[in-house]
């Protein structure tokens, strides 16, 4: 009797981006075959959240169930139960490790990969802090430096370099909380400018060394990659939600009024033609309906978004310059929907020194495009994360790699982590 095929297997993958000012939720199925499929996707404006920090768990939650839901009736009203989770803000921490330990076999396998893994992360686990990621940077062998893959290799003594990401455990229980309170599960959290990366940056630019920015509402996040790997992340606690504040308080105009002037008019480079470009700003406490608005030059505008621009630049350029990372690489790639306004990309390129341009998410099949431009590039990148892991990942994954390293804390936090 010949057989029936069986029906094609597929995975639901559900990722989840909680900004300062939008939810984006994004489902996609996965096939034997390994291809996604966009099944459904959704957006909310944020509320209960300012520079990455939770300031009202109840509007947080409304503002998840509300995403959720809309991905969740375009999926064909599939309910996701775990979701991806992207974490930013200054409860954030990026630490570099070495580690080194004895070789224990013929040939560096993948247990002693776990073990010095799982050693850098060991010595930074606390009740307070909680650890993201454990991101490589290069090992050694026997003092040989620079080794990218030293699996199979013969040697006594092997180390690594690491840089280890932590979050506070505090926020991290406030935003599981959250996220459990929209009958939802956290399978994993995922640093947000990681995931930006891989969604905009292609192989060449993180192999040759690259800085990529993502510019958000309440935050302004990067990470440096060089040999394809993560080597330092940081967030600068100021993003477009604070020229939006500027510009209403500068202008005495609504904060809604604000905005649209900094998307019409907004610039972060003075142009000669700025004093003859006039604007209508409607004065607080006008209404809408009333033709009375006061007419202004587009060069106030410029003069308050400027210095707030240059002032984010100035902050991360300390940042690299304090660990050593300004050196590495020419290149610089912005994203995020305040990289977007006009002069950000050459005033970014006269203070930090670098080649810049705008990154854009590599497009995923069935993904309408108004929901596939920089804004949304670090949901995006959630679902490359988990479809996409290094080969380090995949070895922490295994049950093998857990086994024989006996601390519960750290067992604890792989099972959750990875």
């Amino acid at each position: 009797m010949k057989r029936s095929k069986s029906p094609r297997r597929t995975e639901t993958i559900a990722a989840l981006d909680i900004g300062t000012t939008k939810v984006a939720c994004l489902i996609v199925r996965r096939t034997e075959n390994g291809a996604l499929e966009v099944a459904g996707v959704g957006h909310q404006l944020a509320k209960g959240m300012k520079s990455g920090v939770i300031t009202d768990v109840g509007e947080v939650e409304t503002s998840i169930v509300a995403a959720v839901h809309t991905a969740e009736q375009m999926a064909g009203g599939e309910a996701i139960e775990d979701v991806v989770v992207s974490v930013g803000g200054t409860n954030i921490r990026s630490r570099q490790v070495s580690v080194e330990l004895d070789v224990l076999t013929e040939g560096v396998s993948d247990q002693d990969i776990a073990d010095i893994i799982h050693e850098g992360c060991g010595s930074l686990a606390s009740e307070e802090a909680s650890i993201l990621h454990c991101f490589p940077t290069q090992y050694r062998l026997d003092g040989v430096r620079g080794l990218r893959d030293p699996r199979g290799m013969i040697g006594e003594k092997l180390g690594a370099e690491m840089q280890v990401i932590t979050a506070k455990s505090s926020y991290l229980r406030n935003l599981s909380h959250c996220v459990a309170r929209a009958q939802l599960n956290v399978s994993e959290y995922v640093l947000n400018s990681h995931a930006s990366a891989l969604a905009v940056l292609d192989p060449d630019e993180m192999n040759l060394g690259t800085t990529l920015i993502d510019m958000g509402g309440g935050m302004t996040s990067f990470s440096v990659f060089l040999g394809g790997r993560n080597l330092y992340s940081d967030v600068i606690p100021i993003g477009g939600n604070h020229v939006t504040s500027d510009i209403a308080q500068g202008l005495s105009t609504s904060m809604h009024h604000a905005e649209r002037l900094k998307t019409l008019h907004g610039s972060a480079i003075n142009s000669t033609r700025d004093g003859d470009v006039m604007m209508d700003v409607p004065q607080l406490g006008e209404r809408e309906e009333e033709d009375e608005t006061t007419t202004m030059p587009r060069a106030m505008l410029v003069g308050i978004v400027r210095p707030r621009m240059e002032e984010i630049f100035e902050l991360i350029r300390g940042k690299l310059e304090a660990s050593g990372m300004d050196k590495v690489g020419r290149r610089c790639v912005l994203t995020g929907g305040a990289s977007q306004m006009i002069g950000v990309g050459d005033l970014a390129t006269r203070m930090l020194a670098k080649q810049v341009r705008k990154g854009t998410p590599t497009p995923l099949p069935g993904l309408a495009d108004s929901v596939s431009g920089p804004a949304f590039a670090t949901v995006i990148g959630l679902l490359n994360y988990v479809t996409q892991r290094s080969w380090e990942e995949q070895i922490l994954s295994t049950a093998h790699a857990r086994k024989r390293f006996l601390p519960t804390s750290i067992v604890q936090w792989l099972r959750e982590n990875f």
